[in-house]
């Protein structure tokens, strides 16, 4: 992408610093978030339970989405985390947690690892997210290694 100035590289330079400033204050922030969440410290990675009913937990679904921002985005990355943090409080409600937030080099500039209750709530707060203009997401539904058990023992 091109500046008024034609100058490519001050875009990346400035997406760069901005991308390092947010990592540090991500790192900071996602410390002290998930300082006391009791999933963090459960003995079996990848594995968040949820409780349905008393006695009886259910694993909620994974999904990892690449985040890039838009033009949009671009322009309000002052306010990154604090959208982050937004969105993830209001999703809460919905089942869903964001259980790890990673600003990017590259080709993304996200990386968002959060559960959600069903494929259905997944989409819809992703399309919420999107809606709003700052990003645009890619997403996939990720499997723990005991889903993935299940999953090889269905293949004929």
């Amino acid at each position: 992408m091109l500046t008024e100035n034609g100058d490519t590289d001050s875009i990346g330079l400035m997406k760069t610093k901005t991308t390092g400033l947010i990592l540090a204050l991500c790192f900071f922030g996602a410390a002290l978030c998930f300082a006391d969440d009791p999933q963090m410290s459960t003995s079996k990675p990848n594995e968040s339970k949820s409780k349905v009913t008393a006695g009886t937990e259910k694993i909620k679904p994974t999904y990892i989405s690449l985040v890039q921002f838009t033009d949009k985005g671009i322009q309000n990355a002052k306010q990154t985390t604090q959208r982050v943090a937004a969105w993830a409080a209001k999703v809460q409600s919905m089942g869903v947690t964001i259980k790890q937030m990673y600003w990017t080099l590259g080709q993304y500039d996200q990386v968002c690892i959060f559960e959600a209750p069903d494929d259905e709530t997944a989409a819809s707060v992703l399309l919420a997210a999107d809606m709003l203009g700052n990003i645009r997401t890619q997403t996939m539904r990720a499997f723990t290694a005991s889903e993935m058990e299940k999953i090889l023992a269905k293949v004929p």
